[in-house]
């Protein structure tokens, strides 16, 4: 690296007084590193806009300890309880209605009256939002539209000085963000696939999720057509890659060479999204120093995660702009 590291192993302390001060802290969860700041704090939550270049109108999701915390801020009916018990904390975040008293930046809703709130399951960011006392609005820690980062490395490598301390936890676990659900009263849409499959929420509920109402303004992150992009164009659903492409390959293939990953040679699909964003890194960073045209990415079944693996991927290979 050209710039001085800003990677610590711990010191939450330090971290918590940044953010209270209106800093912006690198923050490991289990499924990308955040960029977090106080979710209270107008000037704060701007600086993650300004950080990452994030228009306005691409609201945040705020990262709280617990649904005792969350419903301080949001109005929490019977089937978002549900919802919390079973997979709180962890990758759902839940869409609700702002409570009347919301002390939360209206800019993190992007002016909606709605809130996205999760709460991690990672030891870290439950440690910072414990020690800042304060829900956190935490995006993804890397340039908007950009290859979501799941290192600490990937974080310094991306916002380098925007940033003012990361936060070391290893690499994600899970490795793709949150699946996001809207609640309105009793009805549950699906927003975006992540890291809870639609069938385990649908399990919880009783009954299949609804479909996302189009809106030409986006209700979550994610949404956005063009998202999660390498440099290197994507091809999708490709046997194998042609002269000139590296290689995104899944499962069962023959596919070996200095320009090719498996995401998982098993065919996992949980083992896949995990190795996702690090890999189109790795990938993209090897068509710009051997001047190849493409990353050619396999097939990937839609069931479970693969639902989520296959959205990053459609999105990331959308045209940009």
């Amino acid at each position: 690296m050209t710039q001085k590291s800003k990677i610590e192993d711990s010191g939450f302390g330090a971290a918590a007084a940044l953010i209270r001060d209106g800093g912006l802290v690198g923050m490991p969860t289990e499924t990308v590193y955040g960029l977090a700041a106080d979710a209270t704090d107008d000037a704060a939550v701007a600086r993650i806009f300004a950080a990452k270049g994030r228009p306005q109108f691409n609201p945040l999701i705020v990262h709280v300890a617990d649904a005792g915390m969350a419903a301080r801020y949001v109005e929490f009916p019977p089937v978002a309880d549900r919802l919390a018990a079973a997979f709180w904390p962890g990758p759902l975040t839940l869409v609700l209605p702002r409570r009347a008293d919301c002390a939360i930046s209206l800019l993190a809703s992007a002016g909606l009256d709605t809130l996205g709130v999760r709460a991690p399951n990672h030891e870290i960011a439950q440690s910072l939002i414990a020690a800042v006392g304060r829900p956190l609005a935490a995006p993804s820690a890397n340039p908007s539209g950009t290859i979501s980062p799941t290192n600490a490395e990937h974080v310094q490598e991306g916002l380098g000085d925007k940033v003012d301390v990361i936060l070391d936890g290893g690499p994600c676990p899970v490795g793709v963000e949150s699946t996001i659900v809207k609640i309105e009263g009793d009805a549950v849409f699906f927003l975006r696939p992540g890291g809870i499959a639609r069938e385990a929420i649908e399990h919880i509920i009783g009954r299949p999720l609804s479909s996302a109402p189009h809106t030409d303004i986006p209700q979550a992150p994610g949404m956005l057509a063009s998202h999660y992009a390498p440099r290197t164009p994507l091809r999708l659903d490709a046997a194998a890659p042609e002269p000139g492409e590296a290689f995104l390959g899944f499962g069962n293939t023959t596919v070996e060479g200095p320009n090719a990953l498996n995401l998982s040679p098993s065919g996992d699909v949980i083992e896949a999204a995990a190795n996702l964003f690090a890999y189109l890194r790795t990938l993209d960073a090897l068509c710009t120093k051997h001047r190849l045209s493409y990353i050619a990415a396999a097939p990937i079944p839609l069931e479970g995660l693969g639902e989520a693996i296959n959205d990053r991927l459609a999105r990331a290979a959308a045209p940009k702009g």
